[in-house]
């Protein structure tokens, strides 16, 4: 039986972004209203590109409130500009291709610490017994080695992908959002990286699980991929990267970050 915030103020605007997935939203609304639907103040469907609708005739126990964009923006400036409706504590930047099987939505907020600026589940991915394992600062060589026997695996994710990111408003605000100099891809390691260099923590549901259908468009699309590759050049050049590479250091030094 899903549960329900017992305080109005703890539910969540949800942001989601279609660049024509309405196919692919449509059985996520669908888990969404059944499982989490006590949760959800409203979810914001930003439209990035024009398409048919294919969600008409979907009954919701939540409003379900559309921005069809002119121009097609980012990802970060498509969730900044849905965080500008939100009225809530909480905010939910989720995939298109994120599914769920019961709700992690309340149990999240219930596990929620006061310090505790963005939370997420374990992510399982398809075809894997065990979720994803957590990920460590980004670099050139943690990209090389993270597949290979012996990464030393961290016991706490230092940052967290843009899948399912459950954001404290005050924080999210505390930052002033996304950065929308990045396009696609690398904006998850760095508002993670600001987040915490503001004095707030990753949280993780370790006992908490959801699916990702993992649609990557970078595996077979050189256009993402030069996006991400850019991307990453761009996180190895921000302050914001070196700042929380030398924090996270001191921390593994035992110092507080």
């Amino acid at each position: 039986m899903p549960t329900t915030p017992s305080d109005p103020a703890q539910r969540i605007t949800v942001s989601i972004v279609s660049h024509g997935q309405q196919a692919l939203i449509r059985p996520l609304l669908e888990q969404l209203n059944e499982f989490s639907a006590g949760s959800i103040a409203s979810v914001i469907l930003t439209l990035n590109i024009p398409e048919p609708d294919v969600l008409a005739g979907l009954s919701l126990r939540f409003p379900l409130e559309r921005i069809s964009n002119s121009v097609a923006k980012g990802f970060g400036a498509n969730h900044n500009q849905a965080f500008g409706r939100c009225e809530t504590d909480w905010f939910l930047v989720l995939n298109p291709d994120m599914r769920f099987d019961r709700d992690v939505l309340a149990p999240l907020i219930a596990q929620a610490r006061p310090d505790a600026g963005l939370l997420t589940p374990r992510i399982l991915e398809p075809g894997k017994a065990a979720p994803e394992q957590h990920r460590a600062i980004i670099t050139p060589l943690e990209i090389l080695t993270r597949k290979r026997p012996g990464y030393p695996i961290p016991a706490a994710p230092e940052w967290i992908p843009g899948l399912f990111m459950l954001f404290r408003s005050r924080a999210y605000r505390d930052v002033g959002g996304f950065d929308e100099r990045f396009f696609m891809y690398g904006e998850d390691f760095d508002i993670c990286a600001r987040t915490q260099l503001a004095g707030w923590r990753l949280q993780v549901g370790e006992d908490l699980m959801a699916q990702h259908a993992a649609q990557r468009a970078s595996h077979g699309n050189r256009k993402h991929l030069y996006w991400h590759v850019a991307s990453l050049l761009k996180v190895w050049a921000s302050p914001a990267f070196w700042r929380f590479r030398r924090a996270v250091r001191a921390a593994r030094q035992g110092s507080v970050l």
